[in-house]
């Protein structure tokens, strides 16, 4: 789970506020080789898809209603074959190969919000765009990077106290 864990990361991440302003790592003149490096085609039609599944992610993430529809249409093609060993039973992926990184991601994000109920959040400084998977033993997690995003919002609301005090 860790590798789909990270990949849907990723991809959730792949919008992030730099220097104030909103980027888009799908947009971007290198976006068909970063999408390539996730195991993709790098076609434009799977990055609309990957697009189009990640935005409604990101509403469903941060508690705004939305239209499955893109994740459905994203799994239409896909299937879960079993396999048997000996060592138990394997799932296997079958779906065209320009769908499979975007069938991950939702497999992924499924596997996520079932598994750990409550620790796929958005980033709680309302200027960053980024999301994290919550592995603190008491489910506390609150920022993407408590090294950037945490101590921004804990040194605003210090010298905001402070100005409220004199």
């Amino acid at each position: 789970m860790v590798e789909d864990e990270e990949l849907l990361l990723t991809v959730l991440n792949s919008a992030p506020v730099v220097d104030g302003l909103p980027t888009d790592a799908l947009n971007e003149p290198g976006a068909a080789d970063w999408l390539r490096a996730l195991g993709g085609s790098g076609a434009k039609e799977e990055r609309d898809r990957l697009r189009r599944v990640r935005d409604t992610l990101h509403l469903l993430i941060r508690g705004t209603s939305a239209d499955v529809g893109s994740l459905a249409s994203a799994l239409d093609g896909a299937r879960l074959r079993p396999a048997v060993s000996p060592a138990g039973v394997s799932w296997h992926l079958e779906t065209a190969p320009d769908e499979e990184v975007v069938v991950r991601v939702v497999l992924a994000w499924s596997r996520v919000t079932t598994e750990l109920p409550g620790r796929l959040r958005a980033c709680a400084n309302e200027e960053c765009n980024l999301f994290l998977v919550d592995h603190s033993r008491p489910g506390t997690a609150r920022w993407c990077s408590m090294a950037v995003c945490g101590n921004r919002v804990k040194a605003r609301t210090h010298a905001r106290k402070r100005r409220f005090a004199e």
